[in-house]
C-alpha cells in the first residue's frame, strides 16, 4: 500500500467540466463545454479496483454539470453500490434538460443505480442563469422516486453575512422549505476562478485562504478523477488504477 494513500477513503468523479451555468461564484472559472466526459465503463472499473484493496465509504460525481451525461454518472455510481460504499452522492444544479418526460427519466435512473443523496444546487448564483422551473421538477421527480434531496446553497462571506446574495439565496431555500425540501449547510464561496472576477469586493485581501478542496499530496484521503480520466499524475485509460496508486510520490 502507497503510505501516501494509507487513509485513502473517499472517491471523486469530475464527471465533466460542461455546464448549464455560467455563475459568477464558480471556483473553475469560465466552463468551456466541449463535450468531454468521463467514460462510465473506465470509471466504474476504476472504482471496483480501488475498493478491493480500500475501505473506501463515499463516493461524489459532481462537475460541470454531471446529469449533462447521466449514463456515466449512473455506471459509477452502480459500481460503487455493488462495492458496498455507504455513501453515494450527486451535486448537480438540476438543470440538464427542459424536457419533463427526460427530467423524470433520469431521476428514476439515479435511484435505481444506487445514488443515496442529491445535493441540489440553488442559491442565487445559479439562478442568475438557471431557470427555477426544471430544476424544481427535477427535485420532485428524485423525491417521487424514493432518493433523498436537499439543497445545497452556496453563501457569501458566510451564511450569517447580509448581503442582497445571501437574501436571495435565502429566499429561494424558502420557496424549497414550502414543498418539504431541507438544506444542508451549503459551503463559503472560495476566492477562485469567476469568485475573484465577478466578487472581489466582497472578499478581505488582506486574510490569506487555504483551499477547502485542496489535497494534502502526503495524506491522499480523496481520489478525484477528472473528466479526462486523469488521477495522481496518471489515467485511467493508458494505466490501471492501481498501478497509477502504486507509483505515486507525492510533490508539493
Amino acid at each position: 500500500m502507497n503510505r501516501y494513500l494509507k487513509n485513502l477513503d473517499r472517491i471523486e468523479f469530475v464527471v465533466t467540466m460542461g455546464c448549464t451555468g455560467r455563475c459568477k461564484h464558480c471556483s473553475e472559472g469560465s466552463h468551456v463545454f466541449a463535450g468531454e466526459h468521463i467514460d462510465g465503463e473506465t470509471a466504474a472499473k476504476a472504482v471496483t479496483e480501488v475498493c478491493r484493496h480500500y475501505d473506501i465509504k463515499s463516493l461524489m460525481t459532481f462537475g460541470g454539470e454531471p446529469l449533462l451525461f447521466p449514463e456515466a454518472v449512473c455506471s459509477i455510481h452502480r459500481a460503487a453500490a455493488e462495492a458496498s460504499i455507504k455513501h453515494r452522492d450527486v451535486i448537480t444544479n438540476g438543470f440538464f434538460s427542459t424536457d419533463r418526460q427526460r427530467i423524470r427519466e433520469v431521476a428514476e435512473m439515479l435511484a435505481k443505480s444506487g445514488v443515496n443523496r442529491i445535493m441540489l444546487s440553488v442559491d442565487a448564483f445559479h439562478q442568475e442563469t438557471i431557470p427555477l422551473e426544471p430544476v424544481d421538477h427535477f427535485a420532485e421527480c428524485v423525491r417521487e422516486a424514493g432518493v433523498f434531496i436537499e439543497l445545497h446553497p452556496a453563501w457569501l462571506v458566510s451564511a450569517e453575512d447580509r448581503n442582497p446574495y445571501n437574501s436571495k439565496t435565502t429566499e429561494l431555500i424558502g420557496f424549497f422549505a414550502e414543498k418539504g425540501f431541507s438544506a444542508d449547510s451549503g459551503n463559503v464561496i472560495f476566492p477562485k476562478g469567476s469568485a475573484l472576477k465577478y466578487l472581489l469586493e466582497y472578499f478581505d485581501g488582506n486574510t490569506v485562504q487555504s483551499d477547502p478542496y485542496e489535497e494534502d499530496p502526503e495524506d491522499i484521503r480523496s481520489l478525484c478523477f477528472e473528466a479526462d480520466g486523469s488521477v495522481l499524475g496518471g489515467n485511467i485509460y493508458s494505466s490501471d488504477i492501481m498501478d497509477i496508486i502504486e507509483v505515486y510520490t507525492a510533490v508539493k
